[in-house]
């Protein structure tokens, strides 16, 4: 079985930053395209990055210049660095394996004054 053990999430205040760590066991790590997703209460769940194994990015614009996805194939492990934290970027964070369809079990990122 795939899993995907995410930590790093909790309660930071603006302009503060985070980093999420998500590990993927039970599967080869480097075939996957991995991404991280948020999803906060009453809206859908988007893509804030991916990452190829190549080291190939992607952002969505509004964390663009702020987020870092990185990952290191040796230690089967994809992060997420958050600088500048907004209000708006409040909402539970999930680490995905794009090409395998797996999710992890989210972790909460609470930005707040």
């Amino acid at each position: 079985q795939v899993q995907l053990v995410e930590s790093g999430g909790g309660l930071v205040q603006p302009g503060g930053s985070l980093r999420l760590s998500c590990v993927v066991s039970g599967s080869i790590f480097s075939i996957y395209v991995m991404g991280w997703y948020r999803q906060a209460p009453g809206k859908q769940r988007e893509m804030v990055a991916s990452i190829t194994r190549g080291g190939t990015t992607n952002y969505a614009d509004s964390v663009k210049g702020r987020f870092t996805i990185s990952r290191d194939n040796a230690k089967n492990t994809v992060y997420l660095r958050m600088n500048s934290l907004k209000f708006e970027d409040t909402a539970v964070y999930y680490c995905h394996t794009i090409g395998g369809s797996y999710w992890g079990q989210g972790t909460q990122v609470t930005v707040s004054s």
